[in-house]
């Protein structure tokens, strides 16, 4: 339990700790930019609605969601989920986070092969959280080294889906910017407050993918010198 305890302190509690960085930086972030109405007087879902047209999307819809900050875009209904305040608010950080959902819906429509790849790996992503930890304590606990490296590498389809995450959320943000500045339709402290939003909320897919990463060399490591030891 030393052990483990040692790795723990030594990786994931660093990755933990940024997380909670992370997840301070966007709601202050947030925060901050709610409190400016952007120069044009639209809503999120009116951003949203012109960003589709600009892209010349016309089967995606847009709708209104309960919560704050449970904005996604849906591929398999074609619905972009605004929450409520985006929806209805014209807040600068309301438009930035309609763009970024807005970016995956083009990513959808041009094909962007990153997006591919996280959708078709979903299923086996959702087996291999499930199985990963029974099979990794099941395995050190019975002293069955191959069990527990099976674990691992079910844990590694985790950490796989994380590192595909991070571009294609990043590119969503891009994609967002990009069409704003192409468009003309906001500048100045609007441009500003939006890519600040977006780059505080890239910060959370990071941190994921840190612990992630973290929490598999923690187990790798105790694996393999349980493995020694019984040599």
């Amino acid at each position: 339990m030393f052990y483990i305890d040692q790795w723990y302190l030594i990786l994931v509690v660093p990755a933990l700790l940024f997380t909670g960085y992370a997840q301070w930086k966007v709601k202050s972030t947030y925060a901050k930019w709610r409190a400016y109405p952007n120069s044009r007087g639209m809503t999120g879902a009116e951003v949203a609605q012109y960003m589709l047209e600009q892209n010349g999307i016309q089967d995606v819809s847009i709708q209104e969601i309960s919560g704050e900050l449970t904005d996604h875009y849906d591929p398999r209904s074609n619905v972009v989920n605004l929450s409520r305040e985006v929806y209805e608010g014209t807040s600068i950080a309301s438009i930035g986070i309609a763009c970024h959902e807005v970016g995956h819906v083009i990513q959808h429509h041009v094909g962007y092969f990153p997006i591919k790849i996280r959708m078709a790996i979903i299923p086996l992503t959702n087996l291999g959280s499930t199985l990963a930890m029974p099979l990794i304590v099941l395995g050190l606990v019975i002293n069955a080294t191959r069990l527990a490296w099976l674990g691992v590498l079910c844990f590694s389809l985790s950490t796989l889906f994380q590192l595909v995450t991070l571009p294609v959320e990043f590119d969503a943000s891009h994609r967002a910017l990009k069409t704003i500045e192409d468009c003309g339709l906001f500048e100045g402290s609007d441009a500003r407050g939006a890519k600040a939003v977006l780059v505080a909320a890239a910060l959370t897919y990071v941190a994921a993918l840190f612990v992630s990463l973290m929490q598999l060399l923690r187990w790798v490591i105790i694996i393999a010198s349980s493995q020694r030891d019984d040599n």
